[in-house]
């Protein structure tokens, strides 16, 4: 395994564990070269998801980039890496559960739109901002009412 800190190709395992939904192995590893500790998780190969996008365009489903969308959504919010990890892991396999082999943009947006709401409100309306793509503020406070609403009911 490459250390993502100085390159070098060796590394020693120091600790390995399943994952909290044992979808994967967590192993806590060790440069040889620069003894930086670094975390790498093995998970079992799936076939390849492609997501249609909403302008009709396909691509591979990407996890990087659900992670990378939901860590700007939380930046600067009380929100742990591991309860983002722990999102993206049950946003992944909820996907894998109801896609063969395509899946909607849609479908993984409403996912973590739903996630995020639970979490964080603040990280929730960042991230409605930009995939719901409001037009002005009174669309904006229409989605700020309906979360309100929502609240109010439970």
């Amino acid at each position: 395994m490459k250390c993502p800190h100085c390159g070098y190709i060796e590394s020693k395992v120091i600790d390995s564990r399943p994952t909290d939904d044992n979808t994967a192995i967590r192993r806590r590893r060790e440069c040889l070269s620069c003894a930086q500790r670094f975390t790498t998780y093995e998970k079992v190969e799936t076939i390849p998801l492609i997501v249609v996008k909403k302008n009709g365009t396909r691509e591979s489903f990407d996890r990087n980039k659900l992670m990378n969308g939901i860590i700007k959504s939380c930046e600067k919010r009380p929100v742990s890496i591991e309860q983002i990890e722990h999102m993206v892991n049950d946003i992944e396999s909820e996907i894998q559960k109801i896609a063969k082999k395509e899946v909607s943009s849609t479908v993984i947006g409403e996912e973590i739109m739903k996630r995020l709401k639970d979490v964080d409100e603040v990280a929730y309306v960042r991230f409605a901002s930009v995939y719901r793509q409001f037009k002005d503020v009174n669309s904006f406070m229409d989605e700020l009412k309906t979360m309100l609403s929502d609240r109010g009911n439970k």
